[in-house]
């Protein structure tokens, strides 16, 4: 057994620390040339990167018991999110996510296509032809708008105190995620002021939706709904602080990344409009002028194939953070208790190894004859293992129903003078904005009905 792995140069005092936040993206990119379990120093903290599709299996399939998330995570996070899916460890964890997923299942989820695609019909409604629109913003609206529907049965607006309150706390997180140490939330800074009154608003308006369910007992079909009926033979049901602490983290994760994923997408699209033919001819062809439903998904592939590669290309989240909480070997490599690594997904995902051409927008590597050939966990944009995202279903599904209602009405260019570069915060964001022309659609046909063979 090697005793360490290759190891990146660094300066004296910072490391890698500079480098890392210099430029976050082309570093992780770096790092692949070291090797698949390369060791780098964030200040005199020693940090692992996983490059390699085989060690991410190891350490969030086979060994993934012997890892918690990172303290820095946890930090960035939990007074934002508390004890949610996304930050707790262990049985606690292990507890939650089963009462938990029953929300999640498939027939639940597919109830929600109505709404997903009825806020996106609205959304596009007010939108006008040749006008310059804040993509990145109006994702963002429209995401929120789903999960306020879809979690509580409300309508919540980017614009109003709930909507504003929720964008508070994710700026904390993504400040909070640039530092070496967070600052104390108790200093009495202005932003830390603007964060506690967030949290407070945020707290009294779930708590009151948790109210009104507990008196009235009634099943909205929402996902609050369903955490409320959740029981185990043990604990019986959730505390308020519980459902709290899971309606944030789905609050927070539900609009975040599905509108990342969806304004990368048409960006893409926007770049490519030989590839934007084809999914407005399938479009065309299975749906016609009519909103797209749930039972048309698997009839949309290239919806399905173009949502996979912009993911591919810019996972919403570029990587992901782990901690051992024991002594364990990885890579063969010996690593001890508190060991903190990075499994490099947008690097896997780019890498030439594993995919051709991978810095090109090829949705056809996800076709049906294609996707077999990708080699298992080097596409890791939910993650793998035990703590994939509980809700890969119901993003994949919101951004192939929100991507057609689009694509159906509308094409859209970039901006002139627009440039597009990713940029590492919780999310990966477009770093100077998404400012797009849409373009109307003309002529789209009636649904083509399909035969009915008796």
């Amino acid at each position: 057994m090697q005793a360490q792995p290759p190891v990146m140069p660094g300066e004296f005092f910072y490391g890698n620390m500079r480098q890392f936040n210099r430029d976050t993206l082309n570093f992780l990119y770096d790092s692949r040339g070291y090797g698949d379990f390369v060791k780098f120093f964030f200040g005199p903290f020693p940090v692992y990167i996983v490059n390699h599709p085989d060690v991410a299996h190891e350490v969030m399939v086979a060994k993934a018991e012997s890892f918690y998330k990172s303290t820095v995570t946890k930090q960035a996070m939990k007074s934002t999110v508390g004890d949610g899916l996304f930050t707790n460890d262990g049985d606690s964890w292990k507890r939650q996510r089963k009462l938990a997923q029953p929300a999640f299942h498939t027939k639940r989820i597919a109830a929600y296509a109505d709404v997903m695609t009825h806020y996106a019909s609205q959304l596009i409604a007010n939108w006008r032809d040749a006008a310059t629109l804040d993509m990145e913003r109006e994702m963002t609206a429209l995401t929120m708008q789903i999960v306020g529907k879809t979690l509580f049965d409300a309508e919540i607006s980017e614009e109003d105190a709930t909507g504003s309150a929720v964008r508070t706390a994710l700026r904390s997180i993504d400040k909070r995620f640039n530092q070496l140490i967070p600052m104390p939330e108790w200093l009495p800074l202005r932003e830390n002021r603007e964060l506690k009154a967030a949290q407070k608003h945020l707290d009294t308006v779930i708590q009151a939706f948790i109210d009104d369910r507990r008196k009235t007992g009634e099943d909205r079909g929402d996902l609050l709904s369903m955490l409320l009926l959740a029981q185990d033979e043990t604990h019986g049901g959730m505390s308020d602080q519980q459902l709290r602490d899971e309606v944030m983290t789905i609050f927070g994760a539900g609009h975040e990344t599905t509108s990342g994923a969806l304004t990368w997408a048409l960006c893409l699209l926007a770049q490519h409009p030989d590839i934007a033919a084809n999914l407005h001819a399938e479009i065309d062809s299975v749906i016609g002028d009519e909103l797209p439903t749930y039972a048309d998904l698997a009839r949309l592939p290239w919806t399905d194939m173009i949502m996979k590669e912009a993911m591919r290309l810019y996972p919403p989240a570029w990587g992901v953070t782990r901690e051992a909480i024991a002594p364990v070997s990885i890579h063969n490599y010996p690593l001890r208790q508190g060991a903190n690594l990075v499994i490099n997904i947008i690097g896997i995902h780019r890498d030439k190894r594993f995919f051709e051409n991978p810095e090109a927008f090829i949705p056809e590597r996800f076709s049906a004859e294609n996707e077999k050939n990708i080699p298992k966990y080097a596409y890791l944009p939910f993650g793998a293992g035990p703590r994939i995202c509980i809700g890969n279903s119901f993003a994949m599904m919101e951004a192939r129903l929100l991507l057609a209602t689009i694509a159906q009405k509308f094409t859209l260019s970039l901006a002139p003078g627009q440039v597009v570069a990713p940029e590492r915060v919780f999310t990966l964001r477009p770093k100077y904005g998404m400012k797009m022309v849409a373009h109307v659609r003309q002529s789209v046909p009636h649904r083509v009905q399909e035969a009915v063979v008796s």
